[in-house]
């Protein structure tokens, strides 16, 4: 049985599957909602990563029904199910999504291995996903037919790093990645960055999502002398990884967008001092677009603080929506693919993405932010 995502049911730690109730028979017709499908990890050892991401999302959406009218009147419906991080469960639920639920699009994947697991399902079905929460190259090369992405990838993420530690002369960078699929390909990626940037990698240990192994692994980097650590994970595995890397380490720690929650940052406490993480949207804590402003009005309504995870949802879904704005109310999957290559130019309030035919993956702003006294972000 499905029913709608809410703040509560975030809260409560996104049990079970979570859906918005089904339309019967073919794609909606005009007047009625337009449906779009989510598969993410609601549950499962990433599970607390995305409870601030989703409610972004939530927020995007009222905000786009609500006051801004939805799509030429019609509005838009985002069904969510729970994938445990697992790729199986991945793949039933698109196909669920797809063929019994018949939404429009696909959006907001998460999980390297969850969506090259489903990239044959688009090409398949014809249907196409925009917007996911990984930036694996792997997945962006060759160009898929149905896949469009809307931040920078991983290795966009690894350079920035890299060139910041080369220009402070720390030329000896440790990495620790995830154990599984994911780390597998970020290892070999971090080594070529680095060599790109007259940087070498001396050492490479990879955590077990539970950071379980995290103590004895950082020990190992550190035999290394390294002077620099990037931590090319997320999950649990952060936290521990950071302690043990502050304790037998003791060089600058670098992470991508993705381990920059606020749960971790809370957890580490004065440990989190220092640490530097990419960011691949504008800052939110400056309202200079007007994105940032139209975010922080909605966080205000929903009288939540402001920070980069509701941000991370809030934006990746506003992308989507003006997709389905641009193809209009008759929209299709065929026809949102057509317009997002035709989108050339796409404004968010200042966040500006661009798309073409040859060209499925809209952005490369990478930046860098530090976490200062208290948390606080301080760049």
């Amino acid at each position: 049985m499905s029913q709608s995502i809410t703040r509560r049911a975030c809260l409560q730690g996104l049990a079970a599957t979570s859906a918005s109730l089904a339309l019967p028979a073919a794609h909606a017709a005009p007047g009625d909602e337009i449906l779009i499908g989510q598969s993410a990890h609601l549950t499962g050892p990433a599970a607390a990563q995305l409870v601030r991401v989703l409610k972004g999302q939530e927020l995007a959406l009222e905000e786009f029904n609500e006051r801004k009218g939805g799509v030429a009147g019609r509005k838009v419906r985002l069904i969510t199910l729970d994938d445990a991080y697992d790729p199986k469960r991945c793949v039933e639920n698109v196909h669920t999504l797809i063929d019994k639920e018949k939404v429009v699009a696909l959006y907001g994947l998460g999980s390297t291995a969850n969506v090259a697991a489903v990239l044959p399902v688009l090409a398949e079905k014809k249907v196409p996903l925009i917007s996911v929460y990984t930036g694996a190259p792997s997945l962006r090369t060759p160009q898929h037919p149905y896949f469009f992405t809307t931040m920078a990838s991983y290795r966009d993420e690894v350079g920035k790093m890299v060139q910041n530690l080369v220009s402070g002369q720390r030329k000896r960078i440790a990495v620790a990645v995830l154990n599984n699929a994911f780390g597998k390909e970020m290892a070999p990626m971090v080594e070529d960055v680095a060599k790109e940037h007259g940087a070498s990698v001396v050492a490479t240990q990879a955590i077990d999502i539970t950071g379980a192994n995290a103590v004895n692994a950082c020990k190992l980097l550190g035999d290394a002398k390294p002077d620099g650590l990037i931590i090319m994970a997320f999950g649990p595995m952060f936290v521990p990884t950071v302690k043990a890397a502050r304790a037998y380490i003791g060089v600058p720690i670098y992470g991508p967008t993705i381990a920059n929650s606020r749960n971790s940052i809370e957890a580490l406490g004065d440990e989190a001092r220092g640490i530097a993480f990419t960011r691949l949207l504008p800052n939110a804590l400056r309202p200079t677009l007007n994105v940032i402003r139209d975010y922080g009005a909605a966080m205000e309504r929903a009288k939540i603080p402001i920070d980069y995870d509701h941000f991370f949802g809030y934006v990746n879904l506003r992308v989507l929506l003006e997709g389905l704005r641009r193809a209009g109310k008759s929209v299709t999957p065929q026809s949102l693919v057509t317009t997002m290559e035709r989108a050339g130019t796409m404004d968010i309030g200042g966040y500006k993405l661009n798309y073409g035919p040859n060209n499925h993956h809209g952005s490369k702003l990478v930046e860098l932010t530090i976490i200062g006294p208290g948390g606080r972000y301080i760049s």
